[in-house]
């Protein structure tokens, strides 16, 4: 009767280990722990407990036999705390603990529904919750073998609660962690875009200049097919690629002519300038400082300040190139008006492989082309362009033709023209 009785009960602490090691679903764990706890030893009702230590108070998770009258919230006080602790997982008789305030507020509802032990679920000197069990069905006290199994399939349930605790704990933080970066992204977006503003200022003719050659640095990444954080990235590139003319005399930013040599050498020397701005500024991009430093290099050698040919040309650096020679074409200048649409799509499909990377030229046009064909509903090109411009008659052919007669960098799918 003893062995077949240890084996049953040697059953029941597996199956509850199984149980708590494997199931997803909380409520369920518990609930399936107090069965196989209530079932083991025979007794007639029970239930379990979760402790919230911010309300100092005890959760009732799951009940059987105890009546839909029984409390599901029972606080505690700082004595009945300690006790608990000190007490640790061992069965407290609830007849023989009436000194504690615990006890005795809640001593009817107890009597009431027979409860005769409360165990105490303290983990690692924490405590996680109590289990609360009734009288055994045969009617006799609980045996110190009783009592051993007991404590031995708490601490299951204990550690069960614990995990789940230590989860919401770190889920919590990772969420609070998350919002606190989002913040800080936020925070971090809007000084550089109040950063491009102030670049801009200085330039009365380029008014929004920086702005747009971020947002238009932004399409292409995404047409690249770029990650968030690597658009966002390129996003910032642009904005503050012109930060180097801060140091530029005014007079020759906004000079209402072109400038002559000496005066194109000083304002030359702007990029060289916006990277060693740059470069002490710890940025989420890496490559920030680089944009600012090589955004007037060409593929064919002939850009500055240093002359790169193609490969050697850092690759954000090719993509705010695009988007400022871009920006720099379709706004008014002192000296020359805007060029229409058409010449600048045969402009960057000529330039294409000489002074602007073939790849990134169609992703920017396949960009402008998603928008017109209703593809794309952003209208971010009509946001920075006007609506007039974005809609000149026969951009749509003019386009695919384009795509279609760029000599790409990799293999492109050509565009139908149907």
């Amino acid at each position: 009767m003893e062995k077949q009785k240890l084996i049953h009960t040697f059953g029941a602490l597996a199956e509850l280990g199984h149980e708590v090691a494997h199931k997803q679903n909380f409520q369920e764990m518990i609930r399936t722990s107090l069965h196989l706890l209530l079932g083991s030893l025979a007794i007639m009702r029970g239930g379990v407990a979760r402790y919230s230590r911010f309300g100092h108070e005890l959760n009732m998770l799951v009940i059987r036999g105890l009546g839909e009258e029984f409390p599901l919230t029972l606080s505690l006080c700082d004595e009945d705390e300690r006790q608990f602790l000190t007490n640790g997982l061992a069965p407290i008789e609830v007849a023989q603990a009436k000194v504690l305030p615990f006890f005795q507020i809640y001593d009817r509802s107890f009597e009431k529904k027979r409860v005769e032990l409360l165990v105490p679920l303290v983990i690692r000197n924490e405590i996680v919750g109590v289990i609360l069990l009734g009288e055994k069905a045969n009617g006799e006290p609980y045996s110190a073998y009783d009592l051993e199994i007991i404590c031995a399939m708490s601490r299951h349930i204990g550690v069960g609660i614990a995990q789940r605790n230590l989860m919401a704990e770190l889920e919590r933080r990772a969420e609070e962690n998350r919002k606190l970066y989002e913040d800080l992204r936020t925070t971090y977006k809007d000084t550089v875009k109040a950063f491009a503003t102030a670049i801009d200022c200085k330039d009365k003719y380029t008014e929004g200049h920086s702005v747009r050659v971020g947002k238009y640095s932004e399409i292409i990444a995404e047409e690249l097919g770029w990650d968030e954080n690597e658009v966002e990235g390129a996003a910032v590139a642009g904005y503050l690629h012109d930060v180097g003319k801060l140091t530029v005399e005014r007079n020759i930013i906004n000079a209402p002519y072109r400038i002559n040599a000496k005066e194109s050498a000083e304002l030359n020397k702007h990029p060289a300038v916006g990277y060693e701005i740059l470069l002490p500024i710890h940025h989420p991009y890496a490559d920030v400082p680089l944009a600012a430093k090589y955004h007037h290099e060409r593929l064919d050698g002939r850009g500055y300040p240093d002359g790169l040919f193609d490969k050697e040309i850092p690759y954000i650096a090719k993509i705010v190139n695009l988007a400022d020679s871009f920006d720099a074409m379709t706004t008014d200048r002192p000296y020359k008006r805007r060029r229409p649409a058409n010449e600048i799509i045969e402009d960057l499909q000529r330039n294409s492989g000489k002074q602007f990377a073939p790849e990134l030229v169609t992703a920017f046009f396949k960009g402008m082309l998603k928008e017109l064909t209703g593809e794309n509903k952003d209208k971010r090109f009509r946001r920075l362009l006007g609506r007039d411009y974005m809609e000149t008659e026969g951009i749509i052919p003019m386009l695919k033709n384009a795509l279609n007669g760029i000599s790409p960098t990799s293999s492109l799918t050509l565009v139908s023209l149907d």
